[in-house]
């Protein structure tokens, strides 16, 4: 069974700086995309920024030059560095992958999201 566990949310003023980590765990054969989106109260859920597994990324045009993904295929983990933080950011962010378990199909699979909030 494949499970994504995030962490390193929380509360940040303003200008600020954390780094969310993502973690797949279970029997998995290959992960294609990893990600990050984000959902704020009222709003439909959005992309931050995603990474192939090649190392190509893509970003929100409100988070380019602030925030930057990076993953390491070795431990199945992704992490986003988000810098310069603003009240905007504040949502919860959830991790995303495309993952092809042990004995099944590509899949997309969603963690159970971790709070950031911005305090200005």
């Amino acid at each position: 069974q494949v499970q994504l566990v995030e962490s390193g949310g929380g509360l940040v003023q303003a200008g600020g700086s954390l780094r969310l980590s993502c973690v797949a765990s279970g029997t998995i054969i290959s992960i294609h995309y990893m990600g990050w989106y984000r959902q704020a109260p009222g709003k439909t859920r959005e992309l931050v920024a995603r990474s192939t597994h090649a190392g190509d990324t893509n970003y929100a045009d409100s988070v380019k030059g602030r925030f930057t993904i990076t993953r390491d295929n070795t431990k199945n983990t992704v992490y986003l560095q988000m810098n310069s933080l603003k009240p905007e950011d504040t949502a919860v962010y959830y991790c995303a992958a495309n993952i092809r378990p042990v004995g099944g199909a590509w899949n997309n699979y969603w963690g159970q999201g971790t709070q950031v909030t911005v305090s200005s």
